[in-house]
């Protein structure tokens, strides 16, 4: 199939400031308010972010997040999980431990009182202790999300690993990506040796793919 050809939508207001301070975004009639930071790669919004979140909002009848189990890895601000959560799901957020305390507090400021299920924040190192941390036998996820997870870094190995381990029959992988190196189109290409993989929608002014596997 033909992937749809879309554009990312300017559905924040930016706050000028010496800082990367607070976000505001409208998803799913939610407003979101994601506080960011300048330390970490995960403490930032990303584009990737934000094509999945515009379509998962959009294609709520092909995606249907509803009482679903999703796990999103690399969740860095929490937008997308947020996102999920407002969509209906149980979710499950990870990242690396240094990025927990912001993620769990976008996180519980913005689906507190406000979602059907409370959403679970953990950490989560690529490729390491997996089957301790998340036993096959009580871990099933119906989606996996991840976005901007690939860029120019030395875990993609793990990262790969990662994903085939949590993909189990009938899991569903969304993964959104700036295309920026050489070693993302490598990643595309092993994973598509992996899985059955499908792209959903392509972002041309972002560089932004939207991929289903």
């Amino acid at each position: 199939d033909t992937p749809v050809i879309l554009k990312i939508v300017q559905n924040w207001v930016p706050r000028v400031s010496h800082y990367f301070d607070k976000e505001h975004y409208t998803y799913a009639g939610h407003q979101i308010v994601i506080q960011e930071s300048i330390e970490h790669f995960g403490a930032v919004v990303w584009p990737g972010a934000l094509a999945l979140s515009q379509y998962l909002e959009s294609n709520q009848e092909q995606f249907n997040l509803k009482d679903k189990k999703v796990l999103e890895i690399g969740a860095g601000t929490g937008l997308l999980s947020i996102v999920a959560c407002i969509l209906g799901a149980y979710v499950t957020a990870t990242d690396l431990p240094e990025v927990l305390e912001n993620l769990s507090y976008n996180i519980s400021r913005n689906t507190q009182n406000m979602t059907k299920h409370k959403p679970e924040v953990r950490k989560l190192v690529w490729g390491e202790g997996l089957n301790e941390d998340f036993p096959v036998s009580t871990h099933h996820y119906d989606f996996i999300l991840a976005t901007d997870v690939v860029y120019h870094h030395t875990a993609l190995d793990p990262l790969l690993a990662t994903m085939v381990y949590f993909c189990k029959p009938g899991t569903v992988l969304l993964w959104a990506n700036k295309f920026r190196f050489s070693t993302d189109y490598e990643f595309l290409e092993k994973l598509c040796n992996i899985f059955n993989t499908t792209i959903l929608a392509e972002f041309p002014e972002s560089n932004v793919k939207l991929l289903k596997a």
